[in-house]
């Protein structure tokens, strides 16, 4: 198995861990998970059962339902006063159809979520995303290119050096401008909280 192979059986193995244990300490069925996160229960058995690869959209409602960030399913939280991860240690979660890719950086589960990504984006590329947990708010830094960030229907360019920041809990998504690569940092910070998209209702996460 290569390297690139052994890192991803490592995410998916500590999801599907995750997910199990998230789900078994609040008592719920996969059907219960399933109408909270809005994620088939046939995908959240797949999930649980590491045969599946995630979308990245798939962890967000995931960890939406359960009131952790992704970070929170990748690995267990550390009790630590200083941590470092390594630059090839940071999971790539999705990867654009001409080259891009997205890496999870880091992320902090306390008091709120937040979360630190880079992404790549090669010309053509494009993402978009499914509303988040409501009061999730998201920063983005574009150090190279030209990105379009929709919110909501509405088009926005922001060009290298430009800092975008919007209200993530509507539907949104990024694409490239133009015929250059887009090299950017994120910032998503999530109110604590499950959230429940059958009732579109937040509740206190469980201690």
């Amino acid at each position: 198995m290569t390297e690139a192979g052994a890192r991803v059986n490592a995410v998916t193995s500590a999801v599907a861990r995750q997910v199990r244990e998230l789900r078994a300490a609040r008592g719920w069925s996969f059907e219960e998970l399933a109408g909270r996160s809005g994620v088939s229960k046939g995908m959240l058995v797949q999930i649980e059962g590491a045969r599946t690869n995630p979308s990245i959209g798939t962890l967000c409602r995931v960890a939406d339902a359960f009131g952790v960030n992704i970070a929170r399913l990748l690995e267990p939280a550390e009790e630590s006063t200083v941590r470092i991860t390594a630059a090839d240690a940071a999971p790539v979660l999705w990867r654009g159809t001409h080259g891009g890719a997205a890496r999870l950086l880091s992320g902090l589960g306390e008091p709120d979520l937040v979360e630190l990504w880079e992404w790549r984006m090669e010309p053509g590329e494009a993402l978009r995303s499914p509303d988040h947990a409501p009061g999730t708010r998201e920063i983005l830094h574009v150090l190279d290119g030209t990105l379009t960030v929709t919110v909501d229907g509405v088009d926005h360019e922001v060009r290298a050096g430009d800092t975008v920041e919007f209200h993530a809990d509507r539907p949104h998504g990024y694409g490239t401008a133009g015929d250059e690569p887009v090299r950017l940092t994120m910032v998503v910070v999530t109110p604590s909280g499950e959230w429940d998209r059958r009732t579109r209702s937040h509740e206190p996460r469980p201690s």
